[in-house]
C-alpha cells in the first residue's frame, strides 16, 4: 500500500474531510432552499412545514443511540461514506415523494443520516488533528458554511432555468456524488482514527462522565447562540430596532460572514492560544457584544453586536467537537446530540420569552447562553496544544487506502 505522511498527507486528509463537511452543508441547503416548491407541490400549510422541519431535527437528535453503535462497529470512515450515500438517496426520494405522509418519514430519515454524518465527519476531523498534531477543525466547519452558500447559489441558478424540483435535485445529487468520490481516498482508516478515539474506548455504551456532560452543556448553549441569531436577528432588527426592510436581513448576513471569516482564522488562534482560551474569550466577546448592542439600541450598534456574536461563537463548536472526540465515540455522539437539541430548542426558547415578555429580553437570553459557555469552558479540561516538531513528525500516520 502506498503511504503518505508529513504536510502532503495532512493536506490530502484535510481536503477529503473538508469535502464531507461541504457535502453536508450542500445537501441540507439544497432541500431546505426548495421548501416553498415542496410546500406548493404537497399542498402544505405553515404548520405542516414547521412539523416537516421538526421531523428532520428530531431524527438528528434521536440518532444518538444508533450513531454510538455504528461508530463502534464501522468506524468514522465507513460511517461517513454510508451516511453520505444515504443522504443522496434521501434527496432523490424528496424529489418525487407524492404526499405529506411519506414526506415526514423521508425527512426524518434525512435527520438520522445527518446525525450519523455529523458525528463521523467530526470524528475524522479530530483524528486528523491528533494524527498530524495540527489544527484544522475550524476551517473544516467553514467549508460546511461554504456548502450552504453553494447550495443557495445553485438553487438560484437552476430556478432561473426551470422550476422542476426533480431536475434540481438530480443536478445536486450528481455534485454530491462527486464530492463523496473526492472525499473517499484521503479519509483516515478505522485503525488510524481509532488511535485518536480516546485511551479507554469501550465496546459497550457507558454512562457519560462529568467532563462529557460539561462538553455537552457548552455545545448545547453554543448552538443555541448560533441558531437563535439565524432565526431571530432579522425580526429583532425589524420590530425592535425599526430597521428598514432592506437593512433588516443584514443581521443574518453580518453573523454569517463574520462566522465564516473567523472560522478560516480560528485554527491559528487555537494553535497560538489553545482551545480553552479561544472558547472562553470568544464566547465572552459574543455575550458582551450582544448585551451592549441590546442596551445601546440603534441599527449600527445592533449590527456590530451581531458581528461580535459571529466572531466570538465561530470557534466554539469546532473546539468542543475536538475535545469530545478525545473522550471516545460515545462522548462525541452524545455531545453532538446535545448540540442538535440546543439548535432545535434555542429558537423556540427565544420565541417563548419574546411572547411572555419582549423580543429584547428574548435576545438577552442569547447573550446569557454565550455567557454560560464561557463559565462552562473554565471547568473543561481542553486538549493541550503544546507542540514539539519531533513529536509532530513522529505522529504522522502511514496512509492506507481502503
Amino acid at each position: 500500500m502506498p503511504t503518505t505522511t508529513g504536510p502532503a498527507g495532512f493536506r490530502r486528509a484535510k481536503w477529503s474531510t473538508a469535502a464531507l463537511f461541504c457535502f453536508l452543508g450542500f445537501q441540507y441547503g439544497t432541500w431546505v432552499s426548495r421548501l416553498p416548491a415542496l410546500k406548493t407541490r404537497l399542498d402544505l400549510g405553515a404548520g405542516e412545514v414547521g412539523l416537516l422541519l421538526m421531523a428532520c431535527g428530531a431524527g438528528a437528535a434521536a440518532s444518538f443511540p444508533l450513531v454510538a453503535v455504528l461508530m463502534r462497529r464501522l468506524g468514522s470512515r465507513r460511517l461517513s461514506l454510508v451516511s453520505a450515500a444515504c443522504l443522496i438517496a434521501v434527496l432523490a426520494a424528496l424529489a418525487v415523494v407524492p404526499n405529506y405522509l411519506l414526506a415526514l418519514p423521508t425527512v426524518c430519515a434525512d435527520g438520522v443520516a445527518v446525525g450519523c454524518l455529523n458525528v463521523a465527519m467530526n470524528a475524522q476531523g479530530a483524528a486528523l488533528e491528533k494524527a498530524y498534531d495540527r489544527t484544522a477543525m475550524s476551517q473544516l466547519h467553514a467549508t460546511f458554511s461554504a456548502g450552504l452558500l453553494a447550495a443557495a447559489l445553485l438553487t438560484s441558478g437552476v430556478t432561473t432555468l426551470t422550476g422542476s424540483v426533480p431536475t434540481h435535485f438530480a443536478v445536486a445529487g450528481a455534485l454530491l456524488l462527486l464530492l463523496l468520490t473526492a472525499a473517499r481516498p484521503g479519509l483516515l482508516t478505522h485503525r488510524e482514527s481509532a488511535a485518536s478515539d480516546g485511551p479507554k474506548q469501550q465496546r459497550r455504551w457507558t454512562l457519560p462522565t462529568g467532563t462529557t456532560l460539561l462538553l455537552g452543556c457548552a455545545m448545547a448553549f453554543g448552538t443555541i447562540t448560533e441558531g437563535a441569531m439565524n432565526d431571530w436577528s432579522t425580526l429583532y432588527l425589524k420590530d425592535v430596532v425599526k430597521a428598514s426592510a432592506t437593512v433588516a436581513p443584514l443581521g443574518i448576513a453580518v453573523v454569517s460572514v463574520m462566522m465564516l471569516l473567523a472560522r478560516l482564522c480560528a485554527d491559528r488562534w487555537r494553535t497560538r492560544w489553545g482551545d480553552g482560551r479561544v472558547v472562553r474569550v470568544g464566547s465572552a466577546v459574543a455575550a458582551a457584544g450582544l448585551a451592549l448592542a441590546l442596551f445601546a439600541g440603534g441599527v449600527l450598534p445592533t449590527l456590530l453586536g451581531f458581528a461580535c456574536v459571529g466572531l466570538g461563537a465561530a470557534a466554539v463548536t469546532p473546539c468542543v467537537y475536538v475535545a469530545a472526540a478525545g473522550h471516545g465515540s460515545d462522548a462525541l455522539a452524545l455531545v453532538a446530540a446535545m448540540g442538535t437539541t440546543g439548535l432545535l430548542a434555542g429558537p423556540a426558547l427565544i420565541g417563548f420569552v419574546a411572547s411572555a415578555a419582549s423580543l429584547t429580553l428574548g435576545m438577552a437570553t442569547v447573550a446569557a447562553s454565550a455567557l454560560i459557555v464561557t463559565l462552562t469552558a473554565f471547568r473543561i479540561p481542553w486538549p493541550d496544544r503544546t507542540r514539539t516538531p519531533s513529536a509532530a513528525a513522529a505522529s504522522a500516520p502511514a496512509r492506507e487506502n481502503a
